[in-house]
């Protein structure tokens, strides 16, 4: 009975889970209550940049260089075939005569660009030895060089007169490029026999202009030695034994002469 009793007085133990429920409401009130960190302002959106990078040179770099050296070949292939063009045009047109670059002897005192007829003249002659590089003498001795050409020179298909006395300034002197007659003959004289001389210093002596275009005021040049047709500048023409030149300005003659009769000259 006593047993019972005591039963009776203690309080059987039974779980209670309130106490955990009301735990569990106290951490979720905790957890609400906590300040959160507030967002971050929002910044404007910058559209990305292209990085500029350092790029390494692939390996083999010097393959690069084969386009210049294409175009340089290019270039020397090109200067080689228009040098062979010109060289066969000069061929085909039959060119013989040997030619030089020589001075500007159109820009000296006196050089006339007129029509024709072209007398001689004399006012610049003794001044303008000098640049054209010719000296003078008084006769035909101690000649180490002596020979002859001749000129013809037409106008529209008219011959003009070349005159005589051209290099001869009275009984002064006279040069070693000279005419004594109306003739043509042309007279190379001198006592250097290594000498050159062009049909450029004969016209400068005249004193005529002559170029590749023209003849005094008259254009439309054509020239032709010993018959053949000639290209380039006849003042650059260096002057050889027995050459026959003929220039013509505008139409030319039907009959182009190849030979003179030079008779022992």
């Amino acid at each position: 009975m006593a047993r019972q009793a005591g039963a009776r007085g203690k309080r059987p133990h039974v779980a209670n889970f309130d106490r955990g429920r009301k735990g569990l409401g106290t951490i979720a009130r905790a957890v609400a209550k906590k300040v959160r960190t507030p967002a971050p302002p929002k910044r404007p959106v910058q559209a990305p940049q292209r990085r500029q990078t350092k790029r390494t040179p692939a390996r083999g770099g010097g393959r690069n260089l084969w386009p210049i050296i294409g175009v340089l070949a290019l270039v020397a292939a090109a200067a080689i075939g228009a040098a062979l063009y010109f060289a066969l045009r000069s061929n085909g047109s039959g060119s013989t005569a040997k030619t030089t670059t020589t001075a500007n002897y159109n820009a000296l005192p006196g050089i006339r660009r007129t029509k024709p007829p072209w007398p001689v003249e004399y006012t610049h002659l003794t001044d303008n030895l000098l640049a054209l590089g010719l000296n003078t003498g008084i006769s035909h001795q101690g000649l180490a060089l002596h020979f002859h050409d001749h000129l013809d020179v037409f106008v529209h298909g008219k011959k003009v007169v070349v005159p005589a006395l051209i290099g001869i300034n009275d009984d002064a002197y006279l040069t070693e490029l000279h005419t004594h007659l109306t003739d043509g003959i042309v007279h190379v004289e001198s006592a250097d026999a290594g000498k050159t001389f062009t049909l450029g210093q004969f016209f400068a002596e005249w004193p005529l202009f002559l170029n590749a275009r023209c003849i005094g005021s008259e254009c439309g040049l054509k020239w032709w030695v010993n018959g053949v047709r000639q290209a380039g500048n006849p003042a650059d023409l260096e002057l050889k034994p027995h050459q026959v030149i003929v220039i013509a300005a505008g139409k030319a003659p039907k009959k182009i002469r190849s030979t003179y009769a030079w008779n022992g000259l």
